[in-house]
C-alpha cells in the first residue's frame, strides 16, 4: 500500500489515549489513524443534495446545441 505523509495536529488527550491503544493492542500510531480514517470514510456518504446546491447555476452562460444537431455526426 502506498502511502503519503500527512501531519496531524491531535489534542493532548487524543494523543494519549491513542498512545495507550497503541500499547495494548501493539499498533503504532499511524495504523491506528489509518483505521480510524477508514472508519469514518465508510460511514460517510456524500449528499446528492448538498453537491447539487453547491453546483446549481455554477455555468450560468453555458450554450447546449439545438437537440436536433445532437445526431448529427
Amino acid at each position: 500500500m502506498a502511502a503519503l505523509r500527512t501531519q496531524i495536529y491531535l489534542t493532548s488527550d487524543q494523543r494519549e489515549r491513542l498512545d495507550e491503544i497503541g500499547r495494548r493492542e501493539g499498533k503504532p500510531l499511524a495504523e491506528l489513524v489509518r483505521a480510524a480514517v477508514d472508519e469514518y470514510l465508510a460511514h460517510t456518504a456524500p449528499d446528492a443534495q448538498i453537491a447539487l446546491d453547491a453546483t446549481f447555476g455554477a455555468v450560468p452562460d453555458l450554450t447546449v446545441p439545438a437537440r436536433d444537431e445532437w445526431d448529427r455526426a
